[in-house]
């Protein structure tokens, strides 16, 4: 069996996968951030490197659950900008 880097890697650190699949979420949801998509973008990179040497699993799984809480906000925004939208087209008020 041939030795693989990419295994070992996983294998150093379990939660990886689950943090860049966070962080790229959270970018796809930045685009349309109010203050714009470069500004997200900008806190969302120092908010993950600042923290890029935290080790202890059960922080990480604490942040990731942080930035989940957030992405959800984040739809909740959009969701209600929407609505908002929707309802001064057709109603007056």
């Amino acid at each position: 069996m041939p030795f693989c880097f990419a295994a070992l890697w996983m294998m150093a650190n379990p939660l990886r996968s689950e943090v860049v699949r966070l962080y790229k979420n959270l970018l796809y949801l930045g685009r349309e951030y109010p203050k714009g998509g470069d500004y997200f973008r900008d806190r969302l990179r120092a908010a993950f490197t600042k923290n890029k040497s935290v080790q202890d699993p059960e922080q990480i799984k604490a942040m990731i659950a942080r930035g989940e809480y957030v992405a959800r906000e984040l739809e909740a925004l959009y969701y209600l900008r929407k609505y908002r939208a929707m309802k001064k087209r057709y109603y007056e008020e």
